[in-house]
């Protein structure tokens, strides 16, 4: 079983009702509430990251040589197309 740590937080008042209350609506402990609400930021950012990591993939921009073959490729497939009989 893992360990727990106990940890003290400062909120507005206004915040710490709200945070009461939809514990008891959901019929957990305002811990329990605070582990889910931080278990579900971190999943949202690392999701956000994994999306960044993937986006800067995506938007390599070819080098020269990547930009030589592919007009390579699009000529022989021209060429191909061209030699077909429809």
């Amino acid at each position: 079983m893992a360990s727990t740590v106990k940890t003290a937080i400062s909120m507005q008042e206004e915040l710490f009702d709200q945070v009461n209350k939809l514990a008891k609506e959901l019929h957990v402990s305002r811990s329990k509430l605070f582990v889910m609400a931080v278990q579900d930021f971190i999943k949202k950012n690392e999701s956000q990251d994994l999306l960044s990591q993937i986006n800067k993939a995506f938007n390599d921009i070819p080098d020269s040589d990547e930009l030589k073959v592919h007009n390579g490729m699009k000529r022989k497939q021209i060429e191909n197309l061209e030699r077909e009989s429809w």
